[in-house]
């Protein structure tokens, strides 16, 4: 059933079934509780035998734990896939070249769009970047862009993850445990395949292979290593498209190209699949207290002798403080009004925004510029009166650290609960691929889903659940 003033994926205002729900509510109806309370343990167990679980730093109850996984499908027409597809390549195409502008002729800045100061003064920022030239002229080889429905054919985008975004093996893992479960459905359903997504991963990462290399590229995946969140995936994806998975140890500099030790003697690597941060990639060049890196990589990386994706200093473009920048430079670069539009943002330092989230914060989400996970954010609605006082504090204290957004209306899709099938909050997380010919997406994403009644943190390490998401062909 619907909730009041929110966007259901199922069910119109009217009460009317949308189309995309058609045979999954006619499932739902015939299906009893208890098969379904059945069938999520099969998946919990499911889940267990093949690892997939999520580092939960600073937890009390462990580090390892199963992100929860719902039975129950999000659904999307192929009319709207095309739309948010059509959105998203606009999008990433935009925030490349915006790097690319930073980090060479910096034309953004000189027209005044942006202030030289957000970009130059920003941590992200990687002077070491500047004038170096990107096989492709691609900085973002994988971008994961979460966005919200708020009606019928419109989504708005929450963030741009342009660093190392991480979930799409939850993506794979729940499409092929769904089609284990309930393989009915999927005759039923025609439903768009997504497990081409390693092989279209790996095809985009040679494309941008040195040009010495470019005929029979190595490609490898560089991991922090198992006690890192993703490293499931890590794993997951190196065994998927057939490379190596390597850690900074395994890996060195001579000759001004990068090596990897393998039982046979050194081999050469061309293409690094970097899940590492910025400041731990190179000890030499970065955070040398971070031993996780390989010495001397920067100084391959600018001469050409590997690729590494993503490229360093992506940041600068997802960190939050640029977001509210977006649109305009969706126009300044294309040319073009925004397809996916941003939600309404608030720039703590500016002054009269200043003012407005301060009187107006037990209404608003605050979030740091630099957080991710869910972590460094308030919910107004939900928080304390202490809370907000804390927040209060930090924004006066250091308000280029913050920005504020309204209290957001994520749609609502059926989720199999404890009282039963229930609505509950989603995003989606769609990645998207870039190389040298072009870009790719595969139908579908990582579906969110925050599991507590009218919770709206989907995030995995704040109690978040995951679903499989179906893109329905025409």
């Amino acid at each position: 059933m619907a909730l009041n003033g929110i966007f259901d994926e199922m069910y119109g205002s009217d009460g009317a079934l949308r189309p995309p729900y058609d045979k999954i509510a006619k499932w739902l109806e015939a299906t009893p509780s208890n098969t379904f309370a059945t069938k999520r343990e099969q998946a919990d167990l499911l889940f267990q035998r093949i690892g997939i679980t999520f580092a939960v730093y600073g937890s009390a109850a462990g580090t390892e734990r199963l992100i929860p996984f719902d039975i129950i499908p999000r659904a999307l027409a192929h009319e709207e896939w095309k739309i948010l597809e059509k959105g998203l390549f606009q999008r990433v195409r935009a925030l490349q070249m915006f790097l690319g502008d930073i980090y060479h002729g910096q034309e953004i800045m000189r027209a005044g769009i942006i202030p030289s100061g957000h970009i130059l003064k920003n941590d992200l920022y990687r002077p070491e970047m500047k004038d170096v030239d990107v096989p492709g002229g691609v900085y973002v080889h994988i971008a994961g862009i979460d966005v919200i429905r708020v009606r019928e054919g419109e989504f708005h985008v929450l963030e741009d993850n342009l660093r190392t975004p991480s979930g799409v093996s939850y993506m794979l893992e729940n499409r092929a445990v769904m089609m284990r479960l309930f393989p009915h459905l999927f005759s039923e359903n025609r439903v768009a395949p997504v497990d081409h997504y390693p092989s279209e991963l790996l095809r985009q990462l040679r494309s941008v292979a040195p040009a010495a290399a470019r005929h029979s590229p190595t490609v490898a995946v560089l991991t922090p290593g198992p006690y890192n969140s993703a490293y499931f995936e890590h794993a997951f994806l190196a065994e998927e498209m057939g490379v190596e998975l390597v850690e900074g140890q395994d890996l060195f500099v001579r000759d001004d190209a990068v090596w990897m030790r393998t039982t046979q003697g050194p081999r050469r690597v061309d293409v690094i699949y970097r899940r590492l941060d910025d400041d731990c990639i190179d000890p030499l060049a970065f955070n040398p207290d971070c031993l996780l890196g390989v010495p001397g990589l920067l100084s391959v990386y600018r001469n050409g002798g590997v690729t590494l994706a993503n490229a360093i200093g992506t940041g600068v473009a997802d960190d939050k403080s640029t977001y509210p920048y977006v649109p305009d430079i969706i126009r300044f670069y294309l040319g073009e009004e925004p397809i996916l539009k941003n939600v309404e943002t608030y720039r703590c330092n500016r002054p009269d925004d200043r003012a407005y989230v301060l009187e107006n914060i037990a209404d608003l989400v605050v979030k740091e510029t630099q957080g991710s996970g869910g972590y460094g954010m308030l919910i107004g609605p939900k928080a304390t009166k202490e809370e907000h006082e804390k927040f209060r504090r930090l924004i006066i204290d250091d308000p280029d650290g913050y920005i504020a957004q309204p209290t957001l209306a994520l749609s609502t899709c059926p989720t199999f609960v404890e009282e039963g099938v229930a609505p509950r909050h989603v995003d989606l997380r769609p990645f998207v691929l870039t190389g040298r010919d072009g870009m790719a997406v595969v139908p579908g994403g990582l579906t969110r889903v925050a599991l507590g009644d009218g919770s709206l943190v989907v995030n995995s390490s704040q109690g978040g659940g995951t679903k499989d998401t179906w893109v329905l062909e025409g």
